[in-house]
Order: structure tokens, then sequence, then C-alpha cells
């Protein structure tokens, strides 16, 4: 009975051109965060790096992107949320060409740092855009299309990177990040409008106070968990994939973008029909769904030996399909969660949670997983499978508490 007044709305003009941008916004921020890691084996080398100090080089990122986060927070409602956005992405861009121009370990430690520290609260603000401007039954396909991001970032960025880095050195990749940023943070000046409908809102005079409130609230913070707890799974796969595809698959330099475009391919593929599948059916049983695939798969992948091409393609393939299918519903849900006037602090603290747990996990794979030579075969990365398989079936208890609450919100509205 109640289909009829919860039918999907179309998009206007407006709102498809603030899709496009709020999806190429995301697409070099995730590139910049992603391309570390098909980097990697070139990186340990080139640098001389251990396992450990490339964990930490990628958790570096995380741990700064989180910390400006809650730092953030407090103000992420006080302001315009366009102009925001423009001072962050400056940031990150500012970061990204420090990457470029790294000599050595410590200096691109510290470049990750700063191009973190900016980065990391880019996706919250765009969530809150999305949040303020279309209504929850249209965010399903808004999210689908900007998560599409990921995979335009495996199919384009990271085999143009990598193929950048092949011909030209590793610096060349984060170059071309920069490059194309510049011409975004062109189009979000001049084609997004300012969004300013939640500082009518707002009662918390001191930002910290808004902060703490955001924090405290308890249903607030089964959100905060859930999130957080998304994201450990591929932190802890993600840094260590080319150098496992490399030294334990035996797949070569040149055979490594074929790799990540395939995969890349699948999920632009399954992105929309997820989106599209999330504004129709239950979220957290297409959560539950996604889950149940990626634990099967990343059990097989990570104790997997030498195997030929096509086959690490196909797995690869069926792995992120099953990854990016928790994704959409995963964060769906959890922007139903928020207050209008707690929306932004919401996001930021969030992202920044997810941010730090994922900076954790970095760090944990970086010390399970060991390599005895720069060319060895890496050790325990089967180890690295169960304890994300753990991680993930509890993930899906946490977003089941987070369903719970947005249908009880649902219905104090309807009533």
């Amino acid at each position: 009975m109640e289909k009829t007044t919860i039918e999907s709305p179309a998009f206007t003009s407006h709102q498809k051109i603030i899709i496009a941008i709020l999806a190429l916004l995301q697409f070099t921020v995730i590139l910049d965060f992603m391309v570390i890691s098909p980097l990697g084996d070139i990186l340990m080398k080139t640098l001389d790096m251990t396992t450990s100090n490339f964990g930490f080089a990628v958790s570096a990122y995380a741990f700064s992107a989180g910390i400006s986060g809650l730092l953030a927070a407090g103000f992420a409602d006080k302001f315009d949320r366009k102009k925001l956005l423009i001072f962050f992405y400056i940031g990150f861009i500012i970061g990204t060409v420090f990457c470029a121009l790294s000599t050595g370990y410590i200096m691109l430690l510290m470049a990750r740092i700063v191009t973190g520290l900016f980065g990391g609260v880019i996706g919250s603000i765009s969530l809150a855009i999305v949040t303020d401007l279309f209504v929850i039954q249209q965010r399903g396909r808004v999210m689908g299309v900007i998560q599409m991001a990921f995979a335009t970032s495996q199919i384009l960025g990271i085999p143009v990177g990598l193929y950048f880095a092949n011909n030209w050195g590793w610096h060349s990749a984060f170059i071309m990040i920069a490059v194309l940023a510049v011409l975004i943070l062109i189009a979000v000046f001049t084609q997004m409008p300012a969004i300013t409908k939640h500082l009518e809102l707002q009662s918390d005079k001191s930002p910290f106070l808004h902060l703490w409130h955001t924090i405290s609230n308890k249903q607030y913070q089964v959100g905060f968990a859930a999130i957080a707890f998304l994201s450990v799974g591929g932190f802890m796969l993600q840094p260590f994939g080319s150098a496992f595809l490399v030294n334990n698959i035996h797949i070569s330099q040149l055979e490594l973008p074929m790799v990540f475009f395939f995969t890349g391919l699948s999920v632009l593929f399954i992105m929309p029909i997820i989106g599209k599948l999330s504004d129709k059916v239950s979220k957290f049983k297409l959560f539950a769904a996604g889950s149940a695939i990626s634990v099967v798969i990343i059990i097989i992948y990570t104790n997997l030996g030498p195997v030929p091409l096509w086959q690490i393609v196909g797995l690869t393939m069926i792995m992120f399909m099953g990854i990016m299918s928790r994704m959409i519903p995963a964060t769906t849900l959890n922007t139903a969660i928020p207050e209008m006037k707690d929306r932004g602090a919401y996001m930021s603290i969030t992202s920044s949670l997810q941010q730090i747990a994922g900076g954790i996990a970095a760090v944990c794979a970086g010390f399970i997983v060991h390599q005895k030579t720069k060319t060895s075969p890496l050790e325990h990365y089967d180890i690295l499978g169960y304890v994300i398989a753990v991680v993930t079936l509890f993930t899906v208890f946490l977003i089941w508490r987070v369903d719970q609450l947005a249908k009880k919100k649902a219905k104090d509205l309807i009533a």
C-alpha cells in the first residue's frame, strides 16, 4: 500500500550535473588512495621499503584523514558545503603534487599525511551534499553512480597510472591525478551552487559542542561502528594486492593493468544494478548477500598459489563484485540515520572512524604479512583472508542494527 508513496523520483538536469561532479571528484580521491597499492611492488623495491614500512605508508593517509575528519566534524555544518569542499579539495591537490615530488620513503610518508589531511574529509562532505539534495528513494542510484568512481579508477585510472609508472616513473602517476583534479576543481567552482539549507537548522553555538552532541548520540554510534568495520577488509586486502599477484601468483608488472582493468569492468557492470536494487529491495538483504560472496571468494583468493592469468582475473572480478555489493546498501542505509542539522558532522565522524579503522587494519596487515626478500612470495596472506572473513561477518550484524534504526526512523516520519 505504501509503495505508491515511495516511488523513486526522476532526477532533474541540475541534479544530474551535481551527480557527475561528485562522481568525478570521488574518482580522483579514490584513485589517489588506490593507486599506491598497485604501485606497491614498484615502491617497495625502488624506495627499499619493508612490508611494515609500506603498511605505514598506506595507513599514514588513513590516519591523517581520520584525524582531520574528526577535527573538521564540528565545523562541517557551520559553512556552505560548496566552500568547504573547495577548501579541502585544493589541499588534496597540493598534497598529491608533493607525493609526485617525493624522492624517498620519509618524504613520501609526509606527503601521504598531507594528502590524507585534506582528501579524507572530501568523501564525507560529498555524502552530506547527497543527503541534502536527494531524497532517500533516490540515494541508492546516486550512490551507485558515485561509487562507480571506484570502478572507473580500476578500469581507467589504475591501468593508466601503471602505464605512466612503467614508462615515466611512479612519480608521473601522481602528476596525472593532480592535473585531472585541477580540471574538476574548475567544474566545482563554476557548476555547483551554494548549499546552505542546513545552516538554518543550527542550534549549537560551539563547533566542539556540536561535535560532542553528535558523537554522544547513541543511535549515531551504531552507524559509526558499522561503517568503521566496513572498511577494515578492504584496507587489509588492498595494500599488498600487487605484491601478492607479482610474487605469489607470478603475474608480471605488464599484466597487472589487465587484472585491474577487468576487475573495474566487473564493478562498473554491477554498480548500477546494485544501485537500482537498493532503491527497490531490502538494503540489508543485499548487503548480506554481498558479504557472503565476499567471504567465500576472499578465503579462496588468499590461499591461491601460481594460477593462469584468466583464473586470477575471474576470481578478482567476482570478489570485487561481492565487495562493492556491500558498499552501496550500507552507505545508503547509513545516510538515513542523522538529522539534517547533524549530517555534516555525522558524515565527517563516520568517514574519520572509517579511515582510522582502515589505517589500523593496514598496519596490522603489514605485520601479519611477511616477505623474506624483495622477490620472495608473501607469507601469511591466507591468515589475512581468515581475519577479513571474521570482520565481514561481524559487520553484517552491525549493518542489521543500522537497518533497524533506519526502519524505525521511516515509521516515525510517516506517523
